[in-house]
């Protein structure tokens, strides 16, 4: 089974969602927004495209697209 590139994982009891690419933490995302601009920076220039592709992100233990917590 190959691992998905991009985790995001589970909201912060604070908000926002870690993010880590290749196993790597790239920084805190709390929206779309920020996540698609960390992906930037790790060379990824076209993330908005990626979010809804389970290929490539994984939401790990909460929904997609929610960054605070519940």
């Amino acid at each position: 089974m190959t691992r998905t590139p991009i985790g995001v994982h589970p909201p912060l009891g604070s908000g926002g969602r870690r993010v880590t690419v290749h196993g790597e933490i790239v920084g805190l995302a709390h929206s779309d927004r920020d996540l698609v601009e960390l992906l930037r920076r790790a060379g990824l220039p076209e993330g908005e495209r990626l979010l809804d592709d389970p290929a490539w992100v994984r939401w790990i233990g909460g929904r997609a697209h929610v960054y605070d917590a519940a």
